[in-house]
């Protein structure tokens, strides 16, 4: 079963054509890995997909029901309830944290279970021990935003995003923010959840970590998708000329 389906994706930022007619899904237990330069349209991929920017033209089913409708060309949203409903399937880590910062490691891990899927709060609370325990911060449960490390901050992140029970994790470039050595610890994190069969969408520049974990690596550049398969494929013997170059300019 696919969890995402998108067809014929378009997306402009005034006259800039950012993403041309794209299609992709994600299968339900897949880890998808999205490479390619930076400003080829993989950002807003992620977001039209995630409902944070509104497509111009395609549609978006999720768990194989439709979502968004392409009308005449056009990209037809449903109410913002329907919409509120949809994005409890998929968490969302961004590669800037965007924890708040005047609730604790707990507070922001808790709130939207509780607040918005209206699960109760004794028993989200046990989860996100267990949360914690997982991402290797059981003692900061009670610290803030300010008084953790970056590497601590996104693992925070990735705790809270799993605390809503997603059906997908989506994570637009995690360690971009951090330096290499925190780098390992979140991508051994992001193995872990692989190893569980979570289903994954990764927007990243790590080409190493997207060929040991990935299912499907997607090489995107100038807002098409140029080449896909599976990373042996794409990464290590790729047949388009762009991506060849692409991975010539990492690996000098």
């Amino acid at each position: 079963m696919n969890v995402i389906e998108m067809n014929h994706v378009k997306k402009s930022f005034g006259d800039k054509e950012v993403l041309k007619d794209i299609s992709f899904f994600v299968e339900e237990g897949e880890v998808v890995s999205v490479i390619g330069p930076s400003g080829s349209g993989k950002s807003t991929l992620l977001r039209c997909a995630t409902f944070l920017e509104r497509m111009d033209a395609g549609s978006i089913n999720y768990l194989e029901k439709e979502i968004v409708e392409d009308k005449d060309g056009a990209a037809v949203y449903p109410s913002k309830k329907e919409l509120r409903t949809v994005c409890t399937n998929f968490g969302l880590v961004f590669q800037n944290f965007n924890l708040f910062p005047h609730y604790s490691v707990l507070k922001n891990i808790l709130d939207a279970p509780v607040s918005i899927q209206k699960r109760d709060r004794e028993e989200v609370y046990e989860e996100v021990k267990k949360l914690l325990e997982k991402v290797g911060l059981s003692d900061k449960e009670n610290a803030y935003p300010c008084e953790l490390s970056g590497g601590q901050q996104q693992r925070v992140a990735i705790a809270r995003a799993l605390a809503l029970k997603p059906k997908m994790l989506y994570f637009d470039e995690p360690t971009s923010a951090l330096d290499p050595e925190i780098t390992a610890g979140i991508l051994k994190i992001m193995k872990e959840l692989a190893a569980e069969k979570m289903t994954m969408v990764i927007v990243t520049h790590e080409i190493d970590f997207a060929r040991a974990v990935s299912d499907r690596v997607i090489f995107m550049d100038n807002g098409v998708i140029v080449e896909q398969g599976k990373p042996e494929d794409v990464i290590d013997n790729p047949s388009n000329d762009r991506t060849k170059e692409f991975l010539k300019k990492l690996t000098y």
